[in-house]
């Protein structure tokens, strides 16, 4: 077996192309849009490098020359941790222990000359809200920009030393008759019932003039201490203007007290049941057979992309109020199209969101764990630490 460093466009595109192979019997896997992954490893597209990340991509082939496994590594320039870490992704590999721990040996020693100490994966050299995580329960068929692998992979990453470093938690529910937690529908009675508060969603002019900004303010002060990252408006408005093509402006909803944005929840179609028709590609025919597919066969699904109230009014059931007039408004008419919705993983590191997922009887429907290896196994590990 070799490793060979992509550094051509033959190499860049069998990089794509060996996973095409790998799954070809898999009737859960949907093949990624080729833009997506190959826009995380162009400074043109991704705009860490220049801020100093730093990216590798290897192939590993056999003694015939054919390609039984892919890796990349990252130096993500906004890691701030106890001890340098970097990351792994992008990890497909046959049945074969071996060549997989050649694969994250090789990544290991790379973020070893970088300076680091440990090693995030299976990751993405970006947001963590795509790519993220190895699927490890719930082998369905997966939502637009999260990986779907082989079960036989985690045997690969923990014999190799990876440990938990946090789950992953993708919940979902039907939209229809299942009904709520009784303490929720209390809560959110209470809610409904002050005049100060409202709930609606963005119409016309409000959805892309004023929405961006809601949720800038809504985000900066009930997710940045978190994430380490404030959004300015800028970002927000690109963020709209880029899901305009999919975005259905009945999924997207905030909540106002005295006038003011305090909360929301952004939900998209989930794409994925349009793009699994158009086998990676959005030249002409694959743009032709999602508009198709979007206008005579659209999602069913609802994806839950992000949820959120500002502090100052957490605790007081606004989540469950804005949940259940939403619910009345929208989800329970019987011209909505959307059968089920599926909330965007949330980590074991987030128990509010976890009890608030069970408060809408969603159920965990799949589970993806984000693995850490330090490279010096002397040291204590540790866990994600909890929101508080």
């Amino acid at each position: 077996m070799r490793v060979l460093e992509v550094i051509s466009k033959k190499q860049e595109r069998e990089f794509l192309e060996m996973a095409i192979r790998l799954y070809k019997n898999e009737k859960n896997w949907i093949r990624p849009l080729d833009k997506d992954i190959e826009g995380i490893f162009q400074p043109e597209t991704n705009k860490l490098f220049k801020q100093g990340g730093k990216a590798k991509r290897w192939l590993l082939v056999n003694d015939y020359g054919e390609t039984i496994g892919r890796i990349a590594a990252f130096v993500h320039p906004k890691w701030k941790e106890k001890q340098p870490t970097g990351g792994m992704g992008f990890f497909e590999c046959i049945a074969d222990q071996a060549a997989a721990f050649l694969l994250m040996d090789t990544a290991k020693e790379w973020l070893k000359t970088q300076g680091m100490e440990a090693m995030d994966g299976p990751v993405n050299f970006g947001e963590r809200d795509k790519w993220w995580g190895l699927l490890v329960d719930g082998f369905y068929p997966p939502n637009y920009n999260m990986p779907w692998n082989f079960p036989y992979y985690q045997a690969f990453f923990e014999n190799y030393g990876f440990q938990i470093y946090f789950k992953q938690y993708t919940y979902m529910r039907p939209v229809k008759g299942l009904g709520f937690d009784p303490k929720m529908i209390e809560r959110a009675n209470k809610i409904l019932a002050d005049s100060d508060f409202e709930f609606r969603h963005m119409q016309g002019k409000e959805l892309s003039e004023k929405a961006p900004e809601y949720f800038m303010e809504v985000y900066n002060k009930a997710w940045a201490r978190h994430m380490g990252k404030s959004l300015v408006l800028k970002e927000t408005k690109f963020m709209f203007a880029k899901m305009k093509p999919i975005m259905d402006p009945r999924l997207i909803y905030f909540g106002f007290h005295k006038g003011e944005p305090v909360s929301f929840f952004i939900n998209i179609p989930e794409i994925n049941q349009i793009f699994k028709f158009v086998n990676g590609k959005m030249d002409l025919i694959g743009k032709l057979k999602f508009l198709w597919n979007k206008t005579f066969n659209p999602p069913d699904k609802m994806l839950g992309l992000v949820f959120g109230v500002v502090p100052e009014v957490q605790g007081m059931g606004v989540e469950s109020a804005m949940i259940m007039q939403y619910n009345k408004t929208f989800a329970s008419q019987d011209h909505f199209s959307y059968k089920t919705i599926e909330m965007n993983w949330i980590g074991d590191f987030n128990p509010k969101m976890m009890r608030v997922c069970e408060q809408l009887n969603a159920e965990i429907y799949k589970t993806h764990h984000t693995y850490r290896l330090l490279f010096d196994s002397r040291k204590p590990f540790e866990r994600h630490k909890i929101f508080e």
